[in-house]
This record gives structure tokens, C-alpha cells and sequence, in this order.
């Protein structure tokens, strides 16, 4: 796997942390890893965004962001309205391809969900991933209403030939309830793949060791950690 796209099932359910520790092992492993955002919104041109989120839990990692739209709203939305050119998909591609040149995993973090819209022409981080024949890695939450979403994200996948690279718990609480701990049964067959992992809540606020330590048990061997769903039951 060269090229990862990382979506969510909504916004604010954890994508920016996870990036950053797949980032995190595939560079304990030795590899040359990049980060890319596509597009930023709700962040004014001083103010720290995803990708620096990354850059600060994750040593050595490469951070790219193609675009920022101050507003907090859905890219292309944000960019009509303070007149900044949209992002596309064959932008989004094209940037992907450079990175390759030098570095052995690209990993391309959306916003929001699969099928925000990066520009008025209706593209998404779906389209992107169509053009890199990327597979994409789903963060989803972990209370009530997450199997829908997370199966309405894998059924958009499929439909248009992306293969779903597995799910990933974006903030798993420290005391989780009982619908928590049955959707860990459950997200596996909602069709966006394996349960590859939980992420615990504030491992964001982690110094890079630390993080590092906490990523390695919270993804699943296929993302090069040794996080197991029994470990967590």
C-alpha cells in the first residue's frame, strides 16, 4: 500500500488523530511517510490546522495542505464564499503522484465525510480516490448511530469500486456503554471492512513518544499495530 485515503463517517469523529498514527507506525517502520489535506476549512491563515496536528505528534512526517477556507463548512461551500479557487479531484491526484516521487506512503485525510463536496462541479475525496485507485480507511465513532453511518459510507465505496480499507474507532472512550461495546461486534459487517482498531479519546493530547506508544496499541496488525478487539472487550 502506497497510498491511503483516510475519510470519516461525519465530522469531528477522529480522522486527524488517526492519520496520524497510521503516519506514526509507518514511520516507526522505517518509511517515508506524507500527509496530505486537500482542503482546510475553519482555520484562519495563522492558525494551526490538521496537518500541523500531524507534524506535532508525528516526527519527520511530510505535511501537504492544498487549500484553506476560513469558514467552518464543507469545501466547496467555504471556498464560494470567500472567492478562493476549489480544490479537485485531479488536483488532489496530481499532488498525490508528486509525493510518491520521494516518499513510500501517501496518506490523504478528507473533510468530513466521504461525499463532502470539494467543488461546485460536486467532486469528493471519493472521486479522488477513484482516480488513485486508493483504498480508504473509514474512522467512525463509537455510540449509537455509528452502524448506519459506517454502512452508508462502505455501501458509497463499493458502488463506486473503491475498496474499503477497514474502520477505526476515531475516539474510544475510557468508560464506553453497552451500545459501544456491541457496535465493536458489530462494525465489521457494516461493509466498510475490518475493525482495525480504537483509538482512545485524548491521544491527541500525547507528546510524540507517548503517541507513538498508544498508536502501536491502538490499530490492528494490517495497520502495522497490535491493537486486538479482545483487548478492548
Amino acid at each position: 500500500m502506497s497510498v491511503l485515503m483516510v475519510t470519516g463517517t461525519g465530522t469531528e469523529v477522529g480522522k486527524t488523530v488517526v492519520t496520524a498514527a497510521v503516519a506514526a507506525l509507518a514511520r516507526a517502520a522505517g518509511r517515508r511517510v506524507a500527509v496530505l489535506k486537500p482542503a482546510q476549512t475553519g482555520v484562519g491563515p495563522a492558525e494551526r490546522g490538521d496537518v500541523d496536528v500531524v507534524a506535532g505528534l508525528v516526527p519527520g512526517v511530510t505535511t501537504v495542505e492544498l487549500a484553506r477556507y476560513p469558514d467552518p463548512l464543507a469545501p466547496a461551500t467555504a471556498a464560494a464564499r470567500c472567492g478562493a479557487p476549489a480544490v479537485r479531484a485531479e488536483h488532489v491526484a496530481d499532488a498525490v503522484w508528486e509525493l510518491l516521487g520521494d516518499h513510500e506512503l501517501v496518506l490523504v485525510e478528507g473533510a468530513g465525510g466521504l461525499l463532502v463536496r470539494l467543488n461546485a462541479e460536486g467532486q469528493t475525496l471519493a472521486d479522488a480516490a477513484v482516480l488513485l485507485s486508493a483504498p480508504v480507511l473509514v474512522v467512525a465513532r463509537p455510540d449509537l448511530g455509528t452502524l448506519n453511518a459506517t454502512a452508508l459510507t462502505g455501501e458509497a465505496l463499493r458502488t463506486r469500486g473503491l475498496h474499503p480499507a477497514g474502520v477505526v474507532v476515531g475516539s474510544w472512550p475510557e468508560r464506553p456503554d453497552l451500545a459501544m461495546r456491541c457496535n465493536l461486534t458489530d462494525l465489521p459487517g457494516m461493509g466498510a471492512g475490518p475493525l482495525e482498531g480504537a483509538v482512545p479519546e485524548s491521544t491527541g493530547g500525547l507528546d510524540p513518544a507517548g503517541f507513538a506508544e498508544v498508536a502501536s496499541r491502538s490499530l490492528a496488525p494490517g495497520l502495522g499495530g497490535t491493537w486486538t478487539v479482545e483487548g478492548v472487550r
